[in-house]
């Protein structure tokens, strides 16, 4: 049975009827596939289907948990264990990454964004502390605890998957002697809380206009030291929280955290820079794999961030402890010609790619870079909301208008199609060192479908590249989002 099939049969189930559309949704870095669901009301669902048996169950058994305690996690509305698949509250389509790169410019970190970590920050010690306490971590998966096993997996992870792809030589046994250590002294802190493993900016969405986090992937959860959450989020690399600031939200977490239990913040620190280099090297083995091995190259553009990281550790932190080889890898790793290599203009790309909206009737619009205008997408065979009186007078940007694409299984399907020939040509542009790409959407009006989908495919862009992005609704109103 086919995934769409399996979700669709699983949504008759709760519902009592088929779903009127069922859409595909980006693919992550994981073997998860989500889809969108609406009902004919036009309310939609999050369903997703996943191999991996004992995820599921860890995910589903979490859901139901840290909803009878009322934390921000999606519902769950059904589940098919035996054809692993569920089904679940749409949270929307903003992340706190997605919503980062909407609102900063440059180094500067607005308020509005420092007041979202803030909220972010007062929930996480209700995680850890709150969601233990009568949680079943029985069904954790791989372990239950993130103990010297797990370590030093992730830190092997990091040795083959990075070290070795990026061609820094090492010692093997110095280094495994030096991880040994490293995994020793982390275990030395209390390490019974819940550990949400995967907290960073991508699983974390915001909702409604106050900007609400929730929270989603927290399937690998286990037992573990409350420092470990922390550095995940505030040394998420992309994410590139100005040091400064990381400061700041360090100090109101344990302001935060002191609600609940004694601190000792020294002594919290001088363990919390060590589960920032563990984290830090876990998400490297990350990027190596998916850079280096499986030539995925977007996950390339990470590095350069955690390499900054790393360097900032190097210079800023005194070790408590003896790791003579780790550290001395880590700065052949700064130094290699050979990850130079790969990362070079990986930072920030000088590719800017123009989105314009636009209607037919007043023909394409012009390409001011002489490239001969990129692609066109014509979004007239989708379902025209403006045939209707109540959204005749609103744009695709208009909250309405976008609850009315949401239903429209044809617009999720047109986007898909358009992400993927888009993201290969992007892909191969920045790879060239190519300057502007131009993506047009047209309708009949420039009015309710090219909007959407050119605000769509811009969200998508800034949140999966670094690269500037001018959005131009021609036939409504112009306005220039830099990513600079």
């Amino acid at each position: 049975m086919k995934d769409t099939e399996r979700v669709s049969e699983l949504f008759k189930h709760f519902s009592g009827e088929y779903p009127r559309s069922v859409s595909p949704l980006p693919r992550s870095g994981s073997d998860r596939h989500y889809y969108r669901l609406s009902d004919d009301s036009g309310q939609t669902y999050i369903a997703a289907t996943n191999p991996d048996k004992k995820e599921n169950l860890a995910f589903l058994s979490f859901t139901k948990h840290f909803r009878k305690k009322d934390f921000p996690v999606p519902k769950l509305y059904s589940e098919d264990l035996k054809n692993n698949c569920y089904l679940l509250e749409d949270l929307g389509d903003l992340t706190l990454f997605g919503y980062s790169r909407q609102v900063r410019t440059s180094q500067i970190f607005p308020r509005t964004l420092i007041n979202v970590y803030k909220k972010i920050l007062e929930i996480l010690p209700r995680f850890q502390i709150e969601g233990r306490s009568g949680l079943d971590f029985s069904v954790c998966y791989p372990r239950d605890s993130f103990d010297k096993q797990s370590m030093m997996w992730d830190m092997s992870y990091f040795k083959y998957y990075f070290l070795k792809l990026a061609h820094i030589p090492f010692d093997e046994q110095l280094l495994e002697d030096d991880f040994n250590r490293l995994s020793g002294f982390l275990l030395q802190v209390d390490c019974d809380y819940f550990l949400y493993r995967d907290f960073q900016s991508r699983n974390i969405m915001l909702r409604g206009d106050s900007l609400d986090p929730w929270f989603i992937d927290y399937q690998g959860g286990r037992k573990g030291a409350l420092q470990y959450d922390l550095a995940s989020l505030l040394w998420d690399g992309k994410a590139d929280i100005p040091y400064d600031i990381r400061s700041y939200l360090l100090e109101y977490y344990l302001d935060q955290l002191e609600q609940y239990l004694p601190v000792n913040r020294d002594a919290f620190i001088e363990y919390y820079y060590g589960y920032v280099l563990i984290r830090i090297m876990q998400a490297m083995g990350s990027y190596g794999y998916r850079g280096f091995y499986e030539r995925k190259r977007h996950f390339l553009q990470s590095i350069p961030y955690a390499l900054k990281n790393v360097e900032w550790l190097l210079k800023n932190v005194d070790w408590p402890i003896q790791l003579p080889t780790l550290l001395h890898v880590l700065e052949d790793m700064l130094e290699s010609k050979a990850l130079k290599k790969y990362t070079k203009n990986l930072e920030k790309s000088d590719l800017t790619v123009t989105i314009n909206s636009f209607s037919y009737h007043r023909g394409l619009p012009e390409d001011p870079h002489g490239h001969g205008g990129g692609f066109v997408f014509d979004c007239r065979g989708i379902h025209n909301p403006g045939r209707y009186d109540e959204y005749k007078s609103l744009t695709g940007k208009d909250e309405e208008v976008i609850r009315f694409f949401n239903k429209e299984s044809e617009m999720d399907d047109f986007l898909i199609n358009v992400y993927q020939i888009v993201d290969q040509t992007v892909e191969s542009y920045i790879e060239r060192h190519f300057s502007h790409l131009q993506v047009n959407f047209g309708c009949t009006g420039g009015q309710h479908r090219s909007v959407y989908c050119a605000e769509a495919l811009a969200r998508h862009l800034l949140d999966k590249y670094d690269l500037n992005v001018i959005l131009n609704h021609r036939d409504q109103e112009s306005w220039i989002h830099n990513e600079t």
